[in-house]
């Protein structure tokens, strides 16, 4: 997006002058001679950068000029033309909001150095902004949509511990949003702009685990080159997110346990305390107190996580909430591949209600957004590939082998979906891969399966 500057000067040779200078830069540029005519276009048009002569002859002044920019876009830049002698007053202006002033006589190369400068100072407040917009909308309460009284519940836990330290265990089956808890608890908190770093406990070697938590010095191990930071590290100063902690190993557990108590570990392979500052969520699908019965979870650790416990309800317990979740996943799918949102049947509404979602709202994400790729207009319920309990779509078929027919139908989707995500992020595999939710080795791991090449998404 190009940027857009006002010039606000009454000396026409100086506006001639700052304008085509402004312009050969790239910029898009108007001009105005008067304080009053400058408010008005700033009325009409969003500007990302006023360029004004403090000292405007009769009428509105280019104080009044900065005043009246910060009240119609206080994001916009203002930089100051200041004649000889009226350095205290722009240090007003300073005080008032100016980005900056430049004093007359001045030279191109110093306007040119002035105008980049405020415009990317602006540009990097925009997009903070549009982030933090954005992590709110995925990580806050947004994305854990529930009417219900048991989602109610969960929302009372979240924005009661979110401020604290507390160590959280959240529990549901598989696919039910537990990672979503733990952002939104991390979001919520004073650690929100620091560090969420999540791992999968089931998804990492017994071999590994270790080393991906806290990290190895350099030939802790075969293959160990050089030093490497583990997750708790990288989370230094913010939050931690044990996924299926019920899988790890009971020699790991007993170092999880010490870093909770004591706030240091060592790295693989070292003997050097580590002090880390972390707050540590973790998530389980299974029955942890049957684990501590049977000598598979270590007890104290149990304890020690579950100081506050946010229990997720399975979909098929609350599908009041199925209308409004399929609604957010088509705005979500629509965004990522840059398409227009699709619209939904009540009739394929209605098959969403119907179906018992075994894989949970995971399970109903994947269908509406194969759904939304698939479907050649609004989604009807033909559109839908469910499993046997919610009857299939048409992209299953009513004949045939189900299990073929199946398979033959998720490989087209994932083909098409992950064709459609890589052309999105111009075929750059850890952009996608950030993208789609997944990680970088199962995309590439899916792209070798379905036998995609680059000339495919390019």
């Amino acid at each position: 997006m190009i940027p857009h500057i006002l010039i606000v000067e009454d000396e026409r040779a100086i506006q001639i002058a700052l304008s085509g200078l402004l312009k050969r830069e790239g910029y898009t540029v108007e001009t105005t001679s008067t304080g009053e005519e400058a408010i008005e276009r700033m009325r009409e048009d969003p500007f990302d950068l006023v360029l004004t002569d403090l000292a405007l002859g009769r009428g509105i002044s280019g104080m009044d000029v900065l005043r009246e920019s910060k009240k119609i876009r206080s994001e916009a830049a203002v930089i100051m033309i200041t004649a000889h002698g009226s350095e205290k007053i722009a240090v007003e202006a300073m005080k008032a909001g100016a980005e900056e002033y430049v004093p007359k006589p001045f030279n191109n190369d110093e306007i040119r150095v002035v105008v980049a400068r405020a415009l990317d100072r602006t540009r990097l407040e925009r997009e903070h902004r549009l982030l933090l917009e954005r992590i709110e909308r995925d990580y806050g309460f947004g994305s854990l949509i529930g009417s219900g009284r048991d989602m109610q519940r969960v929302f009372e836990t979240i924005g009661k511990v979110a401020e604290t330290d507390l160590t959280v265990l959240v529990r549901g089956e598989s696919g039910t949003g537990k990672e979503l808890v733990a952002q939104a608890l991390h979001q919520r908190s004073a650690r929100g702009k620091r560090p969420f770093v999540a791992m999968n406990c089931a998804a990492i070697s017994r071999e590994l685990v270790e080393s991906e938590l806290f990290g190895h010095e350099k030939g802790a191990f075969t293959g160990a080159d050089a030093r490497r930071a583990g997750k708790f590290e990288s989370a230094d100063g913010g939050t931690i997110f044990l996924d299926e902690i019920g899988d790890m190993p009971l020699e790991t557990q007993a170092k999880v346990l010490r870093v909770l108590e004591e706030r240091s570990f060592e790295r693989v392979g070292g003997n050097q305390p580590i002090a880390v500052d972390v707050r540590v969520v973790a998530a389980t699908h299974r029955d942890l107190e049957a684990q501590v019965k049977s000598g598979e979870f270590r007890e104290d650790l149990y304890y020690r996580l579950k100081v506050v416990e946010i229990q997720i309800p399975p979909l098929r317990d609350r599908t009041e909430d199925i209308p409004a979740l399929a609604d957010r996943f088509l705005e979500q799918v629509a965004e990522r591949l840059d398409r227009e949102k699709k619209k939904i049947t009540a009739a394929a509404v209605t098959r969403l209600a119907a179906y018992d979602w075994p894989g949970n709202v995971r399970e109903l994400r994947n269908a509406v957004e194969q759904a939304a790729v698939m479907a050649e207009g609004e989604i009807d319920e033909a559109d839908l590939a469910l499993g046997a309990s919610g009857g299939s779509g048409k992209s299953v078929g009513s004949s045939g082998n189900f299990s073929e027919a199946k398979k033959s139908a998720v490989e087209n989707f994932e083909r098409t979906f992950l064709l459609d995500a890589l052309r999105s992020n111009e075929g750059n595999i850890s952009r996608t891969a950030q993208a789609i939710g997944m990680v970088r080795q199962s995309l590439q791991q899916k792209i070798r399966e379905l036998e995609l090449r680059s000339e495919d998404w390019k």
